[in-house]
């Protein structure tokens, strides 16, 4: 059995900041009342030329940097997201053409908020089965792009962001040492985010024009019922911490620093009160970036490094809660001197030469394929439909 150590961390985050005073030019809000009843001041936005995937990208080769690896040597990339893109393909299969990762697998992950924790628990499990030995787990999300701007609930909480962590496999003890995963689908009604595929053909299941435009008018935007998250949100962030640590034989007195999901400062003092820990075990960012859903946890966790609040043998817990509803904490032995800051985000003019050769090289693939295709012609020449030829 192998032990899954972090050896690599990067985040990244928009340039553009939306404060609070931004938003009271949208709705009836304004800055004393989201800070009040969230902590939060402001958060990213990202641009036009920005997606999920570029924004993964930038965290992920942040991370591979810090670990000092070759990118080709990744086996694993899970990018753990709401947001994507494209349903397929995949983020991670974005990233890892970008990064230039040879054929290492990849996929994405959803569980929402939760998610980073998921998708961390699945490559440090591949990991201890010996079948992989780096994996590359990102959290990233354009929240943002599924807003309702009109829906004060939701607008005010929400930003953009990706952090990601480089794991390796190691016989030394260590590492991600538990995790806990859960999940309550009768609660899906309280956090929500449809997947709105619209096709305007009038098909015959669309039984009447009314139907029609219904299913067209039908927004994609994020649906929240408040009360009910932040009561799920209180009490399962306590269990999960106390469960994790549990498993880990570990004592909650024990824990150094606790990463919760950066939803709402009043959860995470609720989460501190219940568990008897001083509020300052838990590291809290949001008041600047804001809710980054998926991405929450692995942002923090590298502003945490930046700050120096984790030392080599710390013990670390992550905890995320969001909708499905799910849950999830993982519970990390920390043995890695914290590096210098980089001076680039990619720590040398090489890897920067690297990812945009790997990028050439994507798109001399695309355009050998697409050329072969038609050159080749069809794969089966003369072949015909059996019913067509019984029509003859």
């Amino acid at each position: 059995m192998k032990y899954a150590h972090i050896i690599g961390w990067g985040r990244f985050l928009p340039d553009s900041v939306l404060t609070n005073d931004d938003i009271a030019q949208l709705v009836e809000t304004s800055n004393d009342w989201i800070y009040t009843r969230t902590g939060i001041r402001s958060r990213r936005i990202a641009g036009n030329k920005e997606t999920t995937a570029t924004l993964a990208f930038e965290a992920g080769a942040r991370a591979v940097a810090r670990a000092n690896i070759r990118p080709e040597q990744l086996d694993l990339i899970i990018v753990a997201t709401s947001t994507p893109q494209y349903s397929f393909p995949s983020t991670a299969c974005q990233v890892q053409t970008y990064l230039g990762a040879g054929d290492a697998g990849a996929f994405d992950l959803s569980a929402a908020c939760s998610g980073f924790v998921y998708a961390l628990d699945m490559a440090a499990q591949a990991i201890a089965t010996g079948s992989i030995k780096y994996a590359l787990v990102i959290g990233a999300e354009v929240m943002s792009r599924v807003l309702d701007w009109e829906d004060r609930g939701t607008c005010i909480l929400f930003g953009d962001g990706a952090g990601a962590v480089v794991l390796k496999g190691s016989d030394i003890p260590g590492g991600v040492l538990a995790t806990a995963c859960h999940a309550d689908g009768s609660g899906g009604d309280a956090l929500n985010l449809p997947a709105v595929y619209q096709n305007n053909l009038p098909l015959p299941m669309l039984s009447t024009t009314e139907e029609m435009a219904q299913s067209v008018a039908e927004k994609n935007t994020i649906r929240m019922h408040g009360r009910q998250v932040f009561r799920f949100a209180t009490r399962v962030v306590p269990a999960a911490v106390t469960e994790v640590a549990e498993k880990a034989g570990i004592p909650l007195d024990e824990i150094d620093l606790i990463v919760p999901h950066q939803a709402n400062v009043r959860i995470i003092d609720s989460a501190a009160k219940k568990l008897g820990v001083e509020a300052n075990k838990f590291y809290i960012n949001v008041t600047n970036v804001g809710n980054t859903s998926a991405a929450s946890i692995p942002i923090a966790l590298c502003e945490a490094v930046e700050a120096g609040r984790l030392r080599p043998n710390d013990t670390l817990v992550f905890v995320g809660f969001g909708g499905g509803l799910t849950w999830a904490s993982a519970l990390i032995k920390w043995e890695v001197t914290p590096p210098k800051e980089m001076s680039d985000f990619t720590g040398s003019q090489w890897r920067q030469y690297r990812y945009i050769r790997a990028r050439l090289r994507a798109r001399l693939r695309q355009w050998r394929r697409a050329a072969w295709a038609r050159l080749a012609g069809s794969p089966t020449p003369g072949a015909r439909l059996k019913d067509a030829d019984k029509n003859k």
